[in-house]
């Protein structure tokens, strides 16, 4: 049945047993808790991934939960599948997401654009045919010196940064809150202003 108010929240990362607690995986880890926060259960689905369907607020609209399975750079077929399966629009997906270009520990909104080189995102774009999604960018900074950008967002967190990791996940998670129930502009104007 289709929820025409439904939203798919997708939160980008590689599988946890690898690659916990880096960088790579801050967007499944944004979903990760709030399904926690608001009683979800994610559970496998056959579109491949994890997946819990509910409210992130009493009385908001209907969402979708959703880790795609396997590894970033193969998002989009678990992405396309679970919108086919939803019914739903690609204006009604949202994705989670870490962003080298945005500055480390900060939590920006938007819709539409290119992948910014981040190879999750360009496999959604390839797959799903068309860039007009929200995207919640969780910024994680520009690797220090010539180290490579890969290398750096799949390295774990370093313990002195941990605490700032998980407050940006914290943020994230808020703002998706947001961003469901009130829409993109109220919710930019809220988290765009925070220090």
């Amino acid at each position: 049945m289709t929820t025409p108010d439904r939203v798919l929240i997708t939160g980008l990362g590689n599988p946890v047993g690898e690659y916990g607690g880096t960088r790579h995986n801050l967007g499944a880890d944004t979903v990760r808790l709030l399904a926690d926060e608001a009683g979800l259960r994610l559970t496998r689905s056959k579109v491949g991934g994890v997946a819990a369907d509910g409210r992130l607020t009493p009385g908001g609209p209907p969402v979708t939960l959703f880790v795609p399975g396997g590894y970033m750079n193969n998002s989009g077929g678990p992405v396309q599948r679970a919108l086919r399966f939803y019914k739903l629009p690609l204006e009604q997906l949202v994705v989670v997401y870490d962003d080298i270009d945005l500055e480390a520990w900060k939590v920006r909104l938007k819709r539409g654009g290119g992948p910014g080189g981040h190879n999750g995102v360009r496999d959604i774009i390839a797959r799903c045919g068309g860039r007009d999604f929200l995207r919640v960018r969780l910024g994680v900074g520009r690797p220090p010196g010539n180290q490579d950008p890969a290398r750096y967002v799949l390295a774990r967190v370093p313990a002195a940064q941990r605490e700032d990791a998980e407050a940006t996940v914290r943020w994230g998670a808020e703002a998706v809150t947001d961003l469901v129930a009130s829409g993109l502009e109220a919710a930019q104007n809220t988290h765009h202003a925070r220090a």
